[in-house]
């Protein structure tokens, strides 16, 4: 039996870990990391915190075991968490002194708590809202990300969004697949990843 729930705080700990067991395209990053709450607090953590009303998991007996969380508006979700998120993280993790070529896995995702990406503006007109989406392997299949997907979708049509982008690693085939199947489209690849779009 898998349930399908708004996202609570108390979840904040399952959200970080499937983050971790699902960040390397997709597959478990648990062995690239010496810090396992780094990918959960780029990826997983601010959700819960600032749009809370766009967090849903999926849960089994054995716990949370997906997740799909997302902004309506994504230009002011980076402002927010620019102010309220990321500068206690930036006291926690100094910016390691290394060039960016040299550094390791946690060094890189430390350098994006201190330098957050933003999303260009060009893409924020049509597809002003954003998602991210992680299942285990022990919830895939079924129809279940699709169901969460739906889930998050029509909460970002009830808010009054026109569209809804996401990024994929260019290796995570499968998920590029997937969201071609809900009519995603692709917009624009970058070194190692590519940007979906949907109208809503």
């Amino acid at each position: 039996m898998v349930t399908l729930r708004p996202a609570r705080e108390a979840d904040r700990a399952a959200l970080y870990r499937i983050c971790l067991e699902t960040g390397d395209s997709g597959e478990d990053a648990s062995g690239l990391y010496a810090d396992p709450q780094l990918l959960g607090h780029i990826y997983a953590g601010p959700y819960l915190s600032f749009a809370p009303d766009f967090a849903f998991v999926l849960e089994d007996a054995a716990g949370v075991a997906g997740y799909v969380l997302g902004a309506p508006d994504t230009a002011a979700f980076e402002a927010t968490l620019a102010r309220e998120w990321w500068p206690a993280l930036q006291e926690v993790y100094p910016l390691p002194q290394s060039p960016p070529e040299a550094r390791t896995p946690d060094e890189r995702l430390i350098g994006l708590i201190h330098h957050p990406r933003r999303t260009p503006e060009s893409l924020l007109g049509a597809y002003p809202s954003h998602l991210h989406i992680d299942l285990l392997p022990r919830v895939q299949g079924g129809g279940r990300g699709r169901a969460l997907m739906t889930t998050l979708l029509n909460a970002l049509r009830a808010a009054g969004s026109p569209g809804v982008h996401l990024g994929v690693g260019e290796r995570n085939t499968r998920a590029q697949g997937f969201y071609r199947h809900l009519g995603f489209e692709e917009l624009l690849r970058s070194p190692g990843a590519i940007t979906f779009g949907l109208k809503l």
